[in-house]
């Protein structure tokens, strides 16, 4: 019997009655749905209404040409579990290229998941597994994932791979990576792998947000090292929030992210770097019109890249640590990196140093930025413990302490054999960062009594808008506001080279750096063959 384009689930043995096993009639359907199509050519959507639809033990293996319709987040519900086989990752869908023979010409088409929610909270493994994921398809061409709602999945949520044509907008990822420890591959929000389709994947990522992931909350990952990186993904307009990263780019050429926001991120809001499976990072990329705030540690964490890569135009503030901190990770590509530009950027009340040059660079530019009142970590030690002093899940208060407003941001507070990590505080309350992303407390051994002790370290120092500790070569630093306008001012420095830094080459031109506490410059190692004003400020 011919299949209708559209067919009811609940006519075809689903029930949605949140006990039923819903996989082997899922999986039926799916099977005659994908068979109707290839026979025919033409694809077939099934409407799930609402209700909650359990998956126990075995993923769905996804056919080409086959589209899955709910009634709304909240709505239609996909339960995923594995009572009865804690050794098997259940995915809602899947479809691999080791599993399944996935590839460029073995791939699903023309399909849309659209208007449901995932709910991978019953899903436990016997160790981390990166297969966990909420849906896990590869090689998909001319797909469309929209008004997702996935979340608590033991890896990552949306994890789907080698997306050509494809768009991924409104998908919301929370608490995805479970029992991902924080340093195992997976166990994001939603992560893409890429490279399966040669140099160019046509990807839009847009309207997304990631919340307490336990790795990125969007990340991108080149799988083969010997395959090139490709050109023509998008990332706009997404938000995350408390995860590990917020959006990382590890291996993408030219990736577009604009008008996105990453706030309160563990490491870094925006990182590159050689983390990946292939150990190959970005290069290439454009960050534009970006809110990068309060990120527990740097703003914006750069390696292991050959460059180019822009920022421009962007807010970098508020982060724990640097705004901007060029490194590199061991393992990844140590050659310095060319053509880094920061233009035009709003870089202000970071915890040190607004940039921070820590690896090896030739011809960038620094241009019309503005780096004001960074330096915000300017508190000196301190402790307390006895009366007056309070203990919660995400603070610590002292009734007797009269701290420097923002002046602890950044540090580790020691508690007994416990410590925190301190996001802001006022005179008398310090405000503390989860103990892992998605977390609801500070305190892995439980809330301190009320009472305990508590020590703060002294702040580092100097603090300054623009750090060379690195060997760079034809920097162009120019037509960059470099000030603090504080009453007590915090920003030690308009510009510093340590003395493991050098600068040779380029200019250095049209500055203000006026207002900051201690100087203009702080010059360990001096700058050569750098073209000056006449003045030779």
């Amino acid at each position: 019997m011919s299949l209708p384009l559209t067919v009811d689930a609940r006519e075809h043995g689903l029930s949605g009655d949140g006990s039923t096993d819903e996989g082997p009639a899922l999986q039926d359907l799916v099977d005659r749905l994908g068979a109707a199509c290839a026979a025919d050519g033409r694809p077939r959507v099934i409407h799930v209404p609402a209700g909650r639809f359990v998956i126990r033990d075995r993923p769905v293996v996804w056919r080409s040409g086959v589209s899955l319709i709910g009634a709304g987040r909240g709505a239609t519900c996909f339960v995923l579990c594995n009572p009865g086989a804690p050794g098997q990752p259940v995915p809602l869908a899947w479809f691999t290229a080791q599993e399944h023979g996935a590839g460029p010409d073995n791939a699903l088409t023309d399909l849309t998941f659209a208007h449901f929610e995932v709910d991978g909270s019953r899903v436990h493994t016997e160790r981390y597994d990166p297969l966990a994921k909420g849906l896990g398809l590869q090689y998909v061409r001319r797909g469309r994932f929209s008004d997702l709602y996935i979340h608590d999945t033991a890896a990552t949520g949306f994890g789907c791979d080698f997306l050509q044509d494809t768009v991924v907008e409104g998908v919301l990822a929370e608490r995805c990576g479970r029992q991902d420890p924080g340093e195992c591959m997976g166990g994001a929000g939603i992560g893409i792998g890429i490279g399966g389709w040669g140099p160019v994947e046509r990807l839009t990522v847009t309207a997304c947000t990631a919340i307490g992931n336990g790795t990125n909350g969007i990340f991108l990952e080149l799988q083969q090292e010997n395959w090139p990186p490709p050109r023509g993904i998008r990332i706009t307009a997404c938000h995350t929030e408390d995860n590990r990263y917020g959006i990382s780019d590890w291996g993408a050429d030219g990736l577009v992210v604009s008008a996105c926001t990453m706030l309160g991120n563990h490491l870094a809001g925006y990182d590159v770097s050689s983390q990946g499976t292939s150990g190959v990072g970005g290069r290439g990329g454009i960050v534009t019109g970006c809110v990068i705030d309060g990120n527990l540690r740097d703003g914006v964490a750069i390696g292991n890249t050959p460059g180019p890569y822009a920022l421009r135009g962007n807010r970098i503030s508020a982060n724990g640590r640097y705004g901007y901190w060029q490194h590199n990770l061991e393992g990844g590509d140590q050659e310095p990196a060319a053509d880094i530009v920061l233009e035009s950027n709003d870089i202000r009340d970071n915890a040190l140093d607004g940039v921070r040059i820590g690896a090896d660079l030739r011809e960038a530019a620094i241009a019309g930025n503005r780096l004001r009142n960074n330096g915000r970590r300017a508190a000196p030690a301190t402790a307390g413990g006895g009366d007056g002093v309070r203990h919660g899940p995400l603070w610590i208060t002292d009734e007797h302490a009269d701290w420097r407003p923002d002046g602890h941001r950044g540090k580790r507070v020691q508690v007994g054999s416990q410590s925190a990590l301190v996001t802001y505080n006022t005179e008398r309350r310090l405000a503390l960062a989860p103990a892992r992303p998605g977390a609801d407390t500070a305190w892995g051994e439980g809330t301190p009594a009320p009472g305990t002790a508590y020590r703060l370290p002294d702040a580092p120092a100097p603090r300054a808008g623009v750090t060379v500790e690195a060997r760079v070569s034809g920097l162009q630093l120019y037509d960059n506001r470099m000030w603090d306008d504080q009453s007590d001012k915090t920003q030690t420095h308009g510009v510093r080279i340590t003395a493991e830094g050098t600068w040779t080459g380029g200019r250095f031109h049209g500055n203000d750096l006026r207002g900051s506490a201690s100087g203009d410059t702080l010059l360990e190692s001096s700058p050569r063959e750098v073209d000056l004003p006449d003045d030779g400020t």
